[in-house]
């Protein structure tokens, strides 16, 4: 059974990645706040990754950094406390994990790291300056110690689009803005938290052994197609 460390998985996406590791590994979850189920399986860190010193964890054969923000105005409105903010929780707080947990990574079974980007890294969107950058920065990242790390760890990141969570809610907040989101997308529909679960899960596991530094887009085609 392997041990996965999860930074973020008290809410949203980090929450059903926890939800979904759960059953058939040992997950250490880093949050601010506890997650809302117990299981034997998990163990619970309180610690913000941003301004304390993480625990120390003897074993891990995993990493999983899911904090993120979606801080959506136009650049005249966007301050460069805004871009160093967004820069601190998506990158700088990926590094800072990374670093600390290099060493036993090292030691793990077939070891991997999962980052997210988003769909805005690759699509120019309105008002997503602070965080498209931000996100930029992690998809460089993951490249640069895709190299660095090969063939000791893994490391891809996931970027998906739209999904049902709170950190979203903003943008799901009644049926018309839920329709129109809906309609942007080709395939008809946005994500929920399971799905890029099972994405994290897959990419965590000795299945996808030949992959690493790759961005995986989950975009519901918007990013893909011209329909």
């Amino acid at each position: 059974m392997k041990t996965i460390i999860v930074i973020g998985g008290s809410k949203g996406i980090g929450n059903a990645i926890i939800n979904t590791l759960v059953n058939s590994h040992k997950v250490a979850n880093i949050s601010r706040t506890a997650p809302s189920f117990k299981h034997a399986n998990l163990t619970h860190y309180s610690c913000d990754v941003t301004t304390e010193n993480l625990p120390e964890i003897q074993h891990a054969d995993g990493l999983i950094y899911c904090p993120g923000s979606i801080n959506l105005k136009p650049i005249s409105r966007l301050s460069i406390t805004d871009f160093k903010n967004d820069f601190e929780i998506n990158v700088l707080g990926a590094v800072k994990a990374i670093q600390h947990y290099l060493p036993i990574l090292k030691k793990g079974h077939k070891p991997s790291i999962l980052l997210f980007s988003t769909v805005a890294a690759k699509l120019g969107m309105p008002f997503h300056a602070s965080i498209a950058t931000s996100k930029s920065g992690v998809e460089g990242l993951v490249k640069s110690l895709g190299a660095e790390l090969a063939p000791t760890i893994r490391i891809n990141a996931i970027a998906p689009t739209v999904t049902n969570t709170q950190l979203a809610s903003k943008l799901l907040r009644n049926d018309k803005m839920i329709e129109n989101i809906t309609e942007r997308h080709p395939l008809k529909k946005f994500l929920n938290p399971e799905e890029v679960a099972d994405m994290a899960t897959f990419l965590m596991s000795d299945k996808a052994a030949s992959m690493s530094g790759q961005i995986f887009q989950m975009d519901c085609g918007i990013v893909s197609f011209k329909i």
